[in-house]
């Protein structure tokens, strides 16, 4: 917006995109800017992609702060994780800078489940951060995507969170498996019925053999006997992992006693549309996040780290 100054350039870095945050003294978001210049696009020179993001932005003396991927190790430099449980000022203690100084990188968030493995997250983190504020009480932030993230935040810390590869294997699913042939055409018009059909068979266990694995082969013979319409099989598909994560997530928050937390979904509107109604079959309310969670949130982490006033 011409006429307000900037008191914050804020970037989400991730593996495809970027997109830069011009917020005002308020930390509200003035203007946006976007670019195909994720880890995966750059060869190496991420000052170059920096100043090419930033565009005339680049001249305003102001402080910049990123978060995601650009913290990785394929980004512009490596960020070590912070573990949970992890505060607000946890974050701003660990941030890190290009050299020169030119930009402050957000840490990752890592965790264990409850064998011990390793969880992490690059980004995502930073979305909790703005959308669910330091005096909220108990909180059960979902986050749709490749690798969605389930996470449990109370007093403004991020205790504990846990991953699902589900856009990840649906992708392989349509794309590398029997099932995606089957799926060819489809998607063009949302299949709600279909979708709930396939979310409604992952939260019912009818035996001990009633498997996610099984149930994937029930995509290609319900079509196959025309039980299902062909072009309804990848919104059947969807339904069946979505229901599948729902239900494993439900039972992880169970577990860690936040069962009754509400829960807040953070990502793009379709994919969010489509959990609330997966979390809906389940009987779980939602609420939607706001809007520019990752910029509300590098705002937050950046008043706490003193980079703005």
């Amino acid at each position: 917006m011409k006429g307000v100054a900037a008191a914050l350039i804020g970037i989400d870095w991730g593996t495809t995109s970027a997109r830069a945050y011009r917020l005002d003294g308020e930390g509200s978001v003035q203007d946006t800017r976007e670019a195909p210049l994720g880890v995966q696009q750059v060869r190496g020179d991420f000052a170059q992609a920096f100043a090419t993001l930033l565009g005339d932005w680049l001249h305003e003396p102001v402080p910049r702060i990123a978060c995601g991927m650009i913290g990785s190790r394929q980004g512009w430099l490596e960020v070590p994780y912070i573990e949970c449980p992890a505060p607000l000022d946890a974050f701003a203690r660990g941030l890190v800078r290009t050299p020169g100084g030119a930009l402050a990188i957000v840490p990752g968030l890592a965790g264990r489940d409850d064998d011990g493995t390793p969880d992490v997250m690059r980004g995502e983190e930073t979305q909790i951060i703005g959308a669910v504020g330091p005096d909220a009480p108990w909180s059960l932030a979902v986050l749709p995507g490749t690798h969605s993230k389930w996470a449990i935040v109370r007093s403004g810390a991020i205790q504990t969170f846990a991953t699902y590869m589900t856009g990840e294997v649906y992708a392989v699913l349509r794309e590398h498996s029997i099932l995606g042939r089957m799926a060819e055409g489809s998607g063009r018009v949302f299949a709600d019925a279909a979708f709930r059909r396939g979310v409604q068979r992952a939260l019912t266990k009818t035996s001990s053999a009633d498997t996610l694995l099984h149930r994937l082969f029930g995509a290609r013979t319900l079509a196959l006997r025309a039980d299902l319409a062909a072009e309804d099989t990848g919104d059947y598909l969807s339904g069946l992992l979505i229901g599948s994560e729902v239900a494993a997530g439900r039972d992880w928050a169970t577990w860690h006693g936040a069962r009754d937390a509400t829960v807040l979904l953070l990502g793009s509107r379709a994919l969010c549309a489509r959990y609330a109604a997966a979390l809906h079959e389940a009987g779980i309310a939602t609420v939607s996040g706001p809007e520019h969670a990752a910029a509300r949130g590098l705002w937050r982490i950046a008043k706490a780290a003193q980079l703005v006033p």
